[in-house]
């Protein structure tokens, strides 16, 4: 006796429902957050910022025998070296008072800003192995690499100062050289500009970090690091447009501060102010627009 069995089920059957799934709070992996949005995981980054540059400073020169003393050492021996080719050789300190503080607030705040741009600059392609395995803003590196070199050259500050009380003709201290705080804090806005366009050139054309150190070499002559801008008297054109470069007004504020006791001309305070502003906002802008593309490879 055989049984059939029915290939149906007996019963209601379940019915299929159709579910929509809104895909608009969704965004493709890596993709380019809005600006502000941008800003607030570059703020929220801020703990990782301030950990990775204490910690590179610590590590920085530790495979040197002289540890962190080359961090002083270095604008040291540049300053020495420039004392004896523009001072001694060249007499290029001509009729500028206490010649040797002079120049040696012009090499120590000048190497401040060439340290900071040109490692800012390179932060993309030496950090590859960082951005290819984590998801971060990338604009953070380069915060980190100037907070760091901001926290280096504290000790240089200090070294700087001493060596302006110390060296004949010596200086008194006085309640001038606190303005030298917000004058490497404009110094600090616009390192971190310049760097965040030019992390992003370098990482598009990688060639362009070989130029950046001629630039400097050449914006340093331009920034009256070893010589009175006086010298131009006769070419109010040049004179004219070396007063509107942002490194020689911050060597310029720190020189009047520091050796002459003034506070500085409050047109040099305006044009340090809306160029460190403006190289910020268009350095970030234009950072954050090439957010995508940084460690991509060709």
């Amino acid at each position: 006796m055989s049984t059939e069995m029915s290939a149906t089920p007996k019963g209601p059957q379940p019915t299929a429902v159709a579910t929509s799934v809104n895909l608009r709070g969704l965004r493709r992996v890596g993709a380019r957050p809005p600006f502000l949005d941008y800003l607030v995981s570059l703020w929220d980054y801020r703990h990782f910022v301030f950990y990775d540059a204490q910690a590179r400073v610590q590590t920085g020169n530790a495979e040197d025998r002289l540890g962190r003393a080359w961090l002083v050492l270095s604008p040291l021996l540049n300053g020495l070296m420039f004392y004896l080719i523009m001072g001694v050789l060249l007499k290029s300190g001509g009729g500028v008072d206490n010649f040797i503080s002079f120049l040696i607030i012009g090499v120590f705040l000048f190497q401040m800003s060439t340290r900071a741009i040109v490692t800012s600059s390179r932060v993309i392609s030496s950090n590859k192995n960082v951005i290819h395995a984590f998801q971060f803003p990338r604009a953070s590196l380069v915060l980190a690499a100037n907070v760091r070199e901001l926290l280096s050259n504290i000790p240089v500050l200090i070294t700087m100062l001493i060596l302006v009380i110390v060296l004949p003709p010596s200086e008194e201290i006085s309640w001038r050289w606190l303005m030298l705080i917000p004058i490497v804090a404009l110094q600090f806005v616009f390192n971190l500009g310049v760097g965040l366009i030019l992390a992003r050139v370098v990482s598009d054309f990688n060639d362009a970090s070989q130029l950046i150190s001629y630039a400097m070499r050449l914006w340093m002559y331009a920034s009256c690091m070893f010589f009175s801008i006086d010298r131009f008297d006769g070419v109010p054109v040049v004179k004219a447009i070396m007063e509107f470069n942002p490194l020689y007004n911050i060597l310029h504020l720190a020189r009047e501060c520091v050796l002459y006791g003034h506070a500085g001309p409050w047109r040099a305070w305006v044009i340090l102010a809306l160029w460190s502003v403006s190289a910020l906002v268009i350095g970030m802008v234009f950072f954050w627009k090439g957010e995508e593309t940084y460690g991509r490879e060709l």
